[in-house]
């Protein structure tokens, strides 16, 4: 390690995975097409170089594909760089693959004693803790049950509660605390925290950049295999939803133009793009029902979005940055691009909490292709009775 006050240090890494194509199924096909065996390298990690000092709480973040979760994998050893250098220094554990490290036929208990063994723990050690790894987990009723009877909550409970309590210096997780239900993430968080707040090293990959703000001393931007934002969480989260902007931007400008030769197919399957709104609303949670309308679409696909109570229409404003929870989600059959058509879904208000809720409207081709994906958010208040 160039640095002791380092926990992670990265330079100059590179990685790439073979993808093959027309790959021969049999030994016949291979004797008979020895050379059509056609292999193309993709490179997923561009010239990554960071340090991450010990103690620290880092984030990744990225869209899918990005190449976060290859950048932890090569943390912990699972995978090993085309090129360039990555050192760990001190103990590592990592919860990248729900239930990896268990064995379905094994119960909960036995597969503490076995998981726990692989991150190094002796049998005596794992005496001393498997009481407090069963209360986090919250298991005790199903912890001699074989895991293959386990939810994918129950796993992730399970694989949480060891990883915290086997005394590493650094943990790697990657995504899977979104399968917990919301009390257990709230504890987990909690417990991050906390970790956070001693000398421990915590790296994880999240699309909860809510949770990225708050937890985090730094958050690591990696767009399209590189880096692009390493920094404070808020400064590299508006970067990083910026990108996202301008992305779907483009999408969009590809969208028009693919929309366009859609014409002769006259079939548009979605809802049309939104037009920005005009005002920020609130909306009271004491009424029965919200009515979100849709617009007639013209010779390029064209719609406002309101909400309607009591027949009196109210803009609603538009919020780029992306929300964690959804309520409710669904599809619209479609309609023809010349019929002055539109749509209409109602929500029932009372089941929404206080605060601001979102609406996503998408709008594809027949075949699946993305046109744009649009949001706009409305505020629920609670009424004093």
């Amino acid at each position: 390690m160039e640095d002791k006050n380092n926990a992670i240090e990265v330079r100059g890494l590179y990685k790439s995975f073979k993808i093959s194509y027309d790959k021969p199924q049999t030994l016949k096909e291979r004797l008979l097409f020895w050379n059509r065996d056609k292999v193309e390298h993709k490179l997923i990690l561009k010239n990554i170089s960071l340090n991450i000092k010990k103690g620290e709480t880092v984030a990744l973040v990225g869209t899918n594909g990005s190449g976060k979760s290859t950048l932890l994998k090569l943390m912990t050893k699972i995978l090993y760089p085309n090129k360039g250098k990555l050192e760990t220094q001190g103990k590592l554990t990592s919860l990248l693959e729900l239930g990896a490290g268990f064995h379905p036929d094994f119960t909960g208990r036995e597969n503490i004693y076995f998981n726990a063994s692989i991150f190094g723990l002796t049998r005596k050690e794992i005496d001393a803790r498997i009481e407090d790894i069963i209360a986090f987990s919250e298991l005790e009723e199903f912890i001699d049950n074989p895991v293959r009877t386990y939810s994918s909550g129950m796993y992730m409970r399970l694989a949480f509660s060891i990883a915290i309590n086997v005394d590493a210096d650094i943990l790697l997780i990657d995504e899977i605390l979104a399968v917990g239900d919301q009390h257990f993430q709230e504890r987990c968080f909690d417990k991050l925290t906390e970790l956070g707040e001693s000398d421990k090293t915590i790296v994880f990959v999240s699309h909860d950049l809510g949770s990225v703000e708050k937890l985090c001393d730094r958050a690591i931007w990696i767009y399209k295999g590189e880096l692009k934002a390493d920094g404070d969480p808020t400064y590299v989260i508006e970067q990083y939803l910026d990108q996202i902007s301008i992305d779907h931007q483009e999408k969009r400008k590809e969208g028009i133009k693919k929309a366009d030769t859609m014409k002769k197919r006259n079939t548009y399957n979605g809802v049309g793009f939104i037009d920005v709104p005009k005002g920020y609303q609130e909306v009271n949670n004491d009424l029965n029902h919200a009515v979100f309308e849709g617009w007639e679409l013209n010779e390029h696909p064209q719609s406002r979005i309101r909400v309607e109570i009591d027949g009196n229409s109210l803009d609603v404003k538009r919020k780029d940055r992306p929300d964690v929870f959804v309520v409710y989600d669904g599809l619209y059959g479609g309609f023809e691009a010349n019929d002055k058509a539109g749509w209409e879904v109602e929500v029932d208000v009372t089941k929404l909490n206080p605060g601001e809720h979102k609406i996503t409207l998408i709008t594809e081709t027949p075949e699946g292709q993305l046109i744009t994906k649009e949001e706009n958010v409305f505020r629920v208040v609670e009424v004093s009775k």
